[in-house]
């Protein structure tokens, strides 16, 4: 009997699949996303994803970082803020098919526009904003409160455009991704 494959969050070549990433970025999330994970756990690392009301377990390979990575990266909040952003654009492609297009601007209520895999994106008709926090530590409850607040500073945001919040806490292992409906 073939063994069945643990459905993956790809950290890796995100550049390759999001067109609004460069090699370079997506290299640095990569980086930041592999700080962070080592922090608390050995590499694969098995993760709770929770979209909307679907749970799913997941793994994300990462490579351990080599002292000039953590010397390049020593910096907890920046850290975290970049390697949130690699999970997180990673486990909205693998939950929702979404990709990354581009960085939002300023006052928007997110941090990047996601759109459907394959569509053009001349527009943002069919986009998403995208809305990413990480926790280094903190329990389930505080990672919940987190999206909480990302979910409200998406309806602040000047956009008509659908949300999407979504969460990272590395300890715990835990990625909150939650949709949010367009203001009227």
């Amino acid at each position: 009997m073939a063994k069945m494959a643990k459905p993956k969050i790809v950290i890796y070549g995100l550049d390759r699949r999001h067109p609004g990433l460069t090699v370079h970025v997506g290299g640095s999330y990569t980086e930041a996303a592999s700080v962070c994970l080592d922090r608390h756990h050995a590499s694969p690392v098995r993760i709770e994803v929770t979209c909307g009301t679907k749970q799913t377990g997941r793994t994300i390979d990462f490579a351990k970082p080599e002292a000039r990575t953590l010397k390049a990266w020593n910096n907890d909040i920046d850290t975290t803020e970049a390697g949130a952003y690699g999970v997180a654009i990673a486990a909205v492609e693998a939950e929702e098919e979404l990709v990354a297009i581009g960085r939002a601007e300023t006052q928007t209520g997110a941090d990047w526009y996601v759109a459907p895999r394959g569509e053009q994106h001349e527009d943002l008709e069919s986009c998403f904003r995208l809305e990413v926090s990480g926790l280094d530590a903190g329990s389930k409850s505080d990672i919940e409160a987190r999206l909480r607040q990302k979910i409200e500073q998406t309806h602040r945001g000047k956009s008509n455009l659908p949300a999407i919040a979504s969460v990272v806490g590395f300890k715990e292992r835990l990625v909150l991704i939650n949709k949010v409906e367009a203001k009227k």
